[in-house]
């Protein structure tokens, strides 16, 4: 993994490959590289260890043109970051490029194979050997006649036999040398879409690359392979040979990818929250059923009704924001929830019914864990919804129903936006399965009016920045902090912490605050702030005593409390103030001082807030 380009057309490909790949930087990566066929017919390749830039040095050295090429960003899976490993990796002779994310399970025994076959390894990949073999296979094809006529038929049936070997996921974009008017792009567990210009195509694993060129797009489902050229598209499932493809609309513009005057994309995104908040409920509240309503469920109220225990599953946020989901749901609907780690889920075996309701819940619709999960529940007879950002994402597609955020794209690696957006939808769903049983219809109608104000509440809460701002100077320099809340607000606590690892390498912790004192309580120093989140709940006192407890024994606290109290402040030793909301609320609201601070202490310490290190935004290998 992590991102893929691949260009057909008039223009120079070589150049829109690298904007491409610039677009697909927010996904994390350590190499980069691109492929193009010249007007000689000769295949060249240019890839580099580290960014962007590098590689732009080694083109301006060694410069490619041509009009059809495809390009690379990779985070590691096999093989260290370093030139020889970077994407595209070329089959025996020169005469395939290949471009992949995912992972090949069974790549050892396959190599060993064509080694024995004579191929030679150039790679500590298991990239390379979708190249070979793909090789090896085309060596087998009879190619007499006209390729076009017969819609590159060769071609296909050396890639699908290829694949038929691979154990594993993949999406892929392979350049054939001897035929520069085609590529073919493959899909499996990782995605793959096609942008629909004219006169031109575009591959691409998400909508960044295509978006100002072309709204025009074309989902690969898994199984599907798409023959491109400038001027045809061909969509060939494994099974059922050529099929229908459905070209649909790209919801994102070139202006949502750019910088806006923000330093950076995740504090852009941070600021973008009370129009992604407002996107989330748009059209979903019935002030006439005081409830909500979504319109892809595809379940009835009946089956709602039926519904016994919900089961919900993701990972890193989004499992942060499950479990506030859970207190929503159990509060709201009075229904048993579980949350579970996806990755946990996949491999356990769980006493399920078909009375059990599972989410997935994912920013990118393409985490595979969380796919694998969904998986593993619809194999077990039970009913399955979504709650995703990416429409026509692989979860989209195979979940029986569920509910888009409307965010918007996400650009920063560490998820601010897109967690409040899921934190909305599923309090919106809390309101819509309580209103189904017991919740009353004055009930319904509160908490739409709370719903409803909830975007100008996280707008006030962004009147924080500068207050957070100049407690992040004053805390930059400690390396380990604790995070810590109760009720509602103890996953927001999590996430918190999570956001200051994710960013800024500092260790840190969250935990309900009660359980502080049973072990946490030792990590307290002068040099260890404690974060405590303590707006206005039942229970404040609870919370209030906490704090006293850090204070006893000398440690710093920082703390987030409602407009107005005073009595936390004369605890603490800095303050956030927030809007005062619901406890259903608290944790969209709470959430937005954490991501500040998160973000100012990363630039404090000179980090690289939309990039950092070892992580990728979608998470498609295990």
């Amino acid at each position: 993994m992590c991102g893929i380009v691949g260009y057909i057309g008039p223009r120079d490909a070589v150049e829109f490959l690298v904007g491409g790949l610039r677009r697909l930087e927010y996904r994390g990566y350590d190499s980069a590289g691109v492929a193009a066929i010249d007007a000689a017919g000769q295949l060249g390749v240019v890839k580099t260890a580290g960014r962007i830039e590098r590689l732009e040095s080694r083109l301006a050295e060694t410069p490619l043109s041509g009009r059809i090429g495809i390009g690379h960003t990779r985070w590691a899976t096999h093989g260290a970051p370093t030139d020889s490993n970077a994407h595209p990796h070329l089959g025996d002779g020169g005469a395939i490029a290949v471009v992949h994310n995912g992972v090949i399970e069974n790549y050892v025994g396959i190599k060993q194979r064509l080694q024995n076959e004579g191929y030679v390894f150039r790679s500590a990949t298991d990239t390379e050997v979708i190249a070979h073999l793909i090789d090896s296979s085309l060596k087998r094809q009879k190619l007499d006649g006209d390729l076009a006529a017969e819609h590159y038929q060769p071609l296909v049936a050396a890639v699908q036999e290829a694949l038929a070997q691979l154990q594993g996921t993949y999406g892929l974009a392979v350049l054939f040398r001897d035929w520069p008017e085609v590529m073919i792009g493959a899909k499996l567990g990782s995605p793959l879409i096609v942008g629909v210009g004219d006169g031109e195509h575009i591959l691409a694993s998400d909508g960044s690359p295509i978006a100002g060129f072309t709204d025009k797009i074309v989902y690969l489902a898994d199984h599907e392979l798409a023959v491109v050229t400038a001027d045809t598209l061909r969509v060939i499932h494994r099974d059922q040979g050529h099929v229908a493809h459905s070209v649909q609309l790209l919801e994102i513009e070139a202006g949502d990818l750019m910088l806006g005057g923000y330093p950076h994309y995740m504090l852009k995104e941070i600021f973008e929250q009370p129009e992604s908040v407002q996107n989330a409920i748009r059209g979903r509240l019935d002030r006439d059923a005081a409830t909500a309503k979504f319109g892809g469920l595809n379940l009835s109220p009946q089956q709602l009704r039926s519904v016994s225990r919900i089961l919900l599953t993701a990972c890193g946020t989004s499992w942060h924001a499950a479990l506030v989901g859970e207190y929503q749901i159990e509060a709201l609907a009075r229904i048993p929830v579980e949350v579970e780690y996806a990755s946990e889920l996949r491999y356990r075996n769980p006493p399920l019914d078909d009375r059990t309701l599972v989410f997935a819940i994912t920013q990118s619709g393409e985490t595979l864990d969380t796919l694998a999960a969904l998986r593993e529940m619809k194999r077990k007879g039970c009913p399955t919804l979504g709650i995703c950002n990416v429409v026509g994402s692989s979860i989209a597609q195979e979940t029986d129903g569920g509910v888009y955020l409307r965010s918007g794209p996400e650009i920063g690696v560490a998820s601010t936006k897109a967690f409040t957006a899921q934190c909305t939808v599923l309090a919106m769903l809390a309101l819509y399965l309580g209103r189904l049983r017991h919740l009353s219809f004055s009930m319904g109608l509160r908490i739409i009016e709370k719903l409803e104000q909830l975007p100008e509440n996280v707008r006030a809460a962004l009147e924080c920045n500068e207050a957070v701002r100049k407690i992040a100077q004053k805390y930059a320099e400690c390396n380990n902090f604790l995070y810590l809340g109760r009720q509602f607000n103890f996953p927001t606590a999590l996430e918190g912490a999570l956001k200051l690892k994710e960013i800024s390498y500092i260790h840190a912790e969250g935990y309900p605050a009660a359980e502080m004192k049973h072990g946490p309580i030792a990590l307290v120093d002068k040099k260890t702030p404690s974060v405590f989140l303590m707006p206005h709940c039942e229970v404040y006192d609870k919370v209030l005593a906490n704090v006293q407890e850090i204070k006893a024994r000398g440690g710093p606290v920082i703390a987030v409390v409602c407009e107005g109290d005073t009595e936390a402040a004369r605890l603490a030793d800095d303050v956030i103030e927030v809007p005062a909301v619901e406890d259903f609320l608290q944790p969209i609201i709470t959430a937005v001082p954490l991501q500040l601070l998160a973000y100012h202490i990363a630039v404090e310490r000179g980090c690289d807030v939309d990039k950092p290190r070892n992580l990728a935004k979608s998470v498609t290998v295990e």
